[in-house]
């Protein structure tokens, strides 16, 4: 289990380490597809052609295409206080599948920075989250990876009788290759239960991929 300086809720992890699980050998798959076509057009074509197919085909796969954005509305047995706490706090529940599976998550003054390393240690990426409270309770963060905008979200929590509800609004700051595809898709998969495991229920949920802003 990732090592943090703080309290992450086992069932949350539990399921974010699913995720990764399933998501680490498909993404494999994907760049190992992609290895075997740019061998396979160096090698079976002319020299020139076999080159240029195989740029294509790198090109393709990680050219900056898709924009990520959605809404989701989630039910919790809980006061509107305590969500907003929960998504103003370092491990908000939207971002399960990156504190869940980070080496090490620590608070800031402002939020909170998520460290994670692979290829055994060679490479390391920082995610920093800063979150702003409106006047009215609105919670918005902003999550950056390396210095670089990755994605906004905003939570609204209202109360409804006994149960509050959390209307939910993101959409990814950089656009995204067709390598990153099998992430977004598996996180899909799993991002119902990783609510479940942090206390919510999903009502409702629209999360799309365009080419467009």
């Amino acid at each position: 289990m990732p090592s943090t300086d703080l309290h992450r809720s086992p069932d949350a992890v539990a399921v974010a380490d699913r995720y990764r699980r399933l998501e680490r050998p498909i993404s494999g798959a994907v760049a190992l597809f992609l290895g075997v076509a740019v061998a396979v057009a160096v090698l079976w074509l002319p020299l020139v052609p076999g080159l240029l197919v195989a740029a294509v085909l790198v090109v393709v796969v990680r050219a900056p295409l898709f924009i990520s954005r959605g809404t989701a509305r989630l039910v919790a047995d809980a006061t509107p206080e305590t969500v907003r706490n929960d998504f103003g706090g370092p491990t908000p529940p939207p971002l399960v599948f990156q504190w869940g599976v980070a080496d090490a998550v620590h608070a800031t003054g402002s939020g909170a920075t998520y460290r994670f390393s692979y290829l055994f240690g060679l490479r390391s990426t920082t995610m920093t989250v800063e979150t702003d409270r409106s006047a009215d309770g609105d919670v918005r963060f902003v999550v950056t990876a390396d210095g670089r905008p990755w994605a906004s979200y905003e939570a609204t929590a209202t109360s409804d009788g006994d149960d509050t509800v959390v209307d939910v609004t993101w959409s990814s700051d950089r656009r995204f290759g067709l390598n990153r595809v099998p992430q977004w898709l598996v996180a899909a998969r799993y991002r119902a239960d990783a609510f479940g495991a942090q206390g919510y229920t999903v009502a409702d949920r629209d999360a799309t991929l365009s080419l467009s802003e």
